[in-house]
């Protein structure tokens, strides 16, 4: 098992030896605390944007379900007439310069995997900077938009948000709830005390932990041909190679078990970098990834590869609650 495979079971699971971390636990903390502090308080600028600026985050290291709530954001947020626009870190990017406009025709190396996997799905505009701020007032400069989602960003404070959305792994939850490197949280727990609202990825209900969603697979798309088969086009039970390089691989492969497959688990670290021969294994069988993973393999795919798409579906109770936000934020738009 990796390192980061073992510390991972230590947050959630516990271990005895995350007690001599407390000392750089509490280091940690005061340091992320005092730099809140200080925006909080004027002392460090923030960048307040023209148009309302929403971030979509987490206060945990790995997967939540974060883009696939993004592409329901840009969906919907469309259905109501705006025009909604993203900035984004683009996490292991390496474009030219920053800021940079993403687009559909870019490869990953440039983009980042997710940049590039929501702006394929969506066409959204889209520009990535680890300055998020300077991000926004780049796309504002090339775009004319009602409305910005930061993907990610919970702890960029130079960019002011109307709206904190944070998203958690119902099933790990908050691990020990301890701050790194004693545990899983960016910021201690008390910080969602201050946060709009709370999604709870694969919870049944909403209740006072926060409003419940899920991840609804819809179909397997090849990634050479683009053919789409419907969630029962394989054989019940076949044989599978399953890869994931995602926060949370766990997720995806118990997703193809309840799809009736039998995968072979490759897990890989998230954003992981891969070559046509580091994904060649025996015995040949079809290899189905997520769709994160297939951004970055398209070029040198396989005529069996196949990606599972998935959607964000968030309880009807968020839906009216966010329309009510919407209606705050933009109170001209829906008066038109």
């Amino acid at each position: 098992m990796a390192f980061t495979d073992r510390l991972l079971a230590a947050w959630y699971h516990g271990h005895p030896a995350l007690t001599l971390l407390r000392p750089l636990e509490a280091l940690y903390r005061r340091v992320v605390m005092r730099k809140r502090a200080r925006f909080l308080s004027g002392q460090s600028p923030s960048y307040r944007a023209p148009v309302p600026v929403i971030v979509v985050g987490n206060i945990t290291v790995g997967g939540t379900g974060k883009t696939p709530m993004i592409l329901w954001l840009i969906d919907y947020c469309r259905k109501q007439g705006l025009k909604v626009g993203v900035v984004s870190r683009g996490y292991g990017a390496r474009p030219p310069q920053f800021p940079w406009r993403v687009t559909a025709e870019q490869s990953a190396d440039h983009a980042g995997d997710e940049p590039l996997l929501i702006v394929q799905r969506t066409g959204v505009p889209l520009m990535i900077d680890p300055d998020r701020s300077r991000a926004v007032k780049a796309l504002l400069a090339s775009e004319s938009l009602d409305l910005i989602l930061c993907d990610d960003g919970m702890q960029h404070y130079r960019l002011a948000r109307d709206l904190e959305l944070v998203l958690i792994d119902a099933a790990r939850d908050l691990g020990n709830r301890r701050c790194l490197p004693a545990g899983p949280l960016r910021e201690p727990v008390e910080r969602l005390q201050d946060v709009d609202a709370v999604l709870r990825n694969g919870a049944g209900i909403d209740n006072s932990a926060g409003f419940a969603f899920h991840l609804e697979p819809t179909a397997f798309i090849n990634l050479r041909s683009g053919e789409q088969r419907e969630l029962d086009g394989f054989s019940k039970n076949e044989h599978v190679h399953a890869v994931a390089g995602i926060g949370n691989p766990r997720r995806f492969f118990k997703t193809l078990v309840a799809l009736n497959l039998s995968p072979t688990l490759h897990p890989f670290a998230d954003h992981a970098q891969y070559t046509r021969e580091r994904l060649t294994f025996k015995p040949s069988q079809p290899l189905i990834m997520t769709e994160k993973d297939a951004v970055k393999c398209r070029a040198f795919a396989a005529d069996d590869w196949w990606y599972l798409a998935v959607d964000a579906v968030p309880s009807a109770a968020f839906v009216n609650w966010f329309d009510g936000q919407l209606l705050r934020l933009l109170p001209v738009h829906f008066k038109r």
